[in-house]
């Protein structure tokens, strides 16, 4: 079950990812004001890349397909940890993470919020078990880029706003990323998992 609620505080941050405060995710969201982020690319030893489709009852974005996790840092969390933790709570694993990008992107969302977000963008490698939280992600499913780009294509409405942005902004380091999968095989994060 998971462990984060609308209530839960998100660290508010200027351009250059200094903390200036806190505040309730909800309000942060609905006033559009820029807070820290974290979000997980998962791929499996073949390259192919693991996404998530938001439940329904999300606060926004629901029902959408995205990367393999996305959530906040709590105050005092560190972008790395909260990575390990939400990707637990979301997907029912953990695996080695190492960072891949760091991206700003601001955007209307589903239910009127805003999305002002700094994020911190980790990959890791998984080929075991996958075992989503209900209340996060009604569903999962691996997918090679060429597939992704063809469904984003067609069917971007069906893709949340964040990840359309990585794939549009971060097209080749992510493709460069899923091909080194093929030569390192699963395990293969420096972070020490």
């Amino acid at each position: 079950m998971s462990t984060t609620t609308d209530d839960d505080l998100v660290v508010l941050v200027d351009d250059s990812d200094a903390a200036l405060g806190t505040a309730d995710k909800l309000d942060a969201h609905r006033q559009g004001l820029k807070h820290r982020a974290i979000s997980a690319l998962v791929r499996n030893a073949s390259g192919a890349l693991l996404l998530q489709r938001r439940a329904s009852s999300k606060y926004h974005s629901g029902g959408l397909w995205t990367n393999a996790c996305c959530s906040h840092p709590l105050p005092g969390e560190a972008p790395l940890a909260a990575t390990h933790r939400r990707l637990q709570q979301e997907m029912g694993f953990d695996c080695a993470l190492d960072p891949l990008f760091v991206v700003h992107y601001r955007a209307d969302v589903s239910n009127g919020l805003i999305e002002n977000e700094l994020v911190h963008v980790f990959g890791g490698t998984h080929d075991g078990p996958v075992r989503p939280d209900p209340a996060e992600a009604s569903e999962f499913r691996w997918m090679t880029l060429e597939a992704l780009e063809a469904d984003m294509a067609d069917r971007p409405q069906s893709y949340t706003v964040w990840f359309r942005k990585y794939m549009n902004k971060n097209r080749e380091q992510i493709a460069a990323w899923l091909r080194e999968a093929r030569n390192e095989g699963p395990g293969s994060g420096r972070d020490g998992r």
